[in-house]
């Protein structure tokens, strides 16, 4: 029989012997470690099955885990896009901020002076009440003569004619005769000033007008003045027709107006022709007596004597 050390590095140990470490060879995988296989002898019993040493195995700890697939590991954050620039700015906010303070204060001061007119036109138009009564001439003041509101368009009879004021003049000339001219068509003037013009000032629409308007309320049937506006109406009036005078050169060189007449051309507007209304077609004057000028020393603002 042969000895059980000539087996090799497998067989037995004897008694006196230390058990040997396997060689790294025989180090089991990290994963499973199978017993080792004995060679078996030739013997009739089988030797048993020799155990690895605690030493020989070796800690999971030492042994290096396989890294994770690349499937399983967390995908890497996603890198933030740059923010959108802002969008640029239009209107007001494109102003800077001095800027934007005054478009605010311009806007205030316009938004005031609104409700303020609103008020007025509301208080002009408003039955009598505490409001007018104290502050009447104020109202007054702010509605006369540019917004004034005349309720004539919508009466259930508006005016249906036409009034033109003419004016006269009698004049001394320099040789010393005396001279009358025609008449000057007045309103035909501040028609033609109007006319295609988009911008008229008030003078041209309003200053005649008013003035006659003011005259014939002042005065009766017979041109008579009543009470102390009619002497006014009639000094206003005649102011006005002799600056007329003067734009139109109705006097000459060295001449002298001495006295002006005034009157009125009144016509009736023609119905429309779906209309069955007849109107007369002549014109009515209404002629007002003549009216010294004063001179140059009586009344310096008339214009006097030229």
């Amino acid at each position: 029989m042969a000895d059980a050390q000539d087996t090799g590095s497998a067989a037995r140990p004897g008694p006196d012997e230390e058990p040997q470490d396997a060689s790294p060879a025989a180090v089991p995988s990290p994963v499973a470690v199978p017993p080792p296989v004995v060679v078996p002898s030739s013997a009739a019993v089988p030797p048993p099955v020799v155990m690895p040493s605690p030493a020989a195995v070796v800690s999971p700890a030492a042994v290096p885990s396989p890294a994770p697939p690349a499937s399983l590991t967390s995908p890497a954050p996603p890198v933030p896009s740059p923010s959108p620039s802002p969008e640029p700015r239009t209107g007001v906010a494109a102003l800077s901020l001095r800027y934007q303070i005054g478009a605010a204060l311009a806007l205030a001061v316009v938004a005031v002076a609104v409700c303020v007119h609103i008020g007025m036109v509301f208080l002009h138009v408003a039955p009598p009440n505490t409001v007018t009564k104290q502050h009447g001439k104020a109202i007054d003041d702010w509605i006369y003569p540019e917004f004034e509101q005349n309720w004539k368009l919508f009466a259930p009879n508006p005016l249906q004619q036409n009034i033109a004021v003419q004016v006269r003049a009698e004049i001394d000339v320099a040789d010393g005769g005396v001279r009358t001219t025609g008449w000057y068509d007045l309103s035909a003037q501040d028609g033609r000033a109007i006319d295609g013009n988009l911008l008229p000032s008030h003078t041209q629409q309003n200053e005649l007008r008013r003035a006659w308007d003011f005259f014939v309320a002042t005065h009766d049937a017979q041109n008579r003045p009543v009470g102390l506006r009619g002497a006014l109406s009639e000094t206003y009036l005649r102011h006005i027709v002799q600056l007329r005078l003067d734009r139109v050169n109705a006097v000459g060189e060295g001449d002298v107006v001495e006295r002006v007449q005034v009157r009125s051309r009144t016509t009736n507007v023609p119905p429309p022709k779906w209309s069955d209304e007849q109107v007369s077609d002549k014109a009515t004057y209404r002629v007002l007596p003549w009216w010294w000028v004063p001179g140059d020393d009586q009344d310096a603002t008339a214009g006097g004597a030229r």
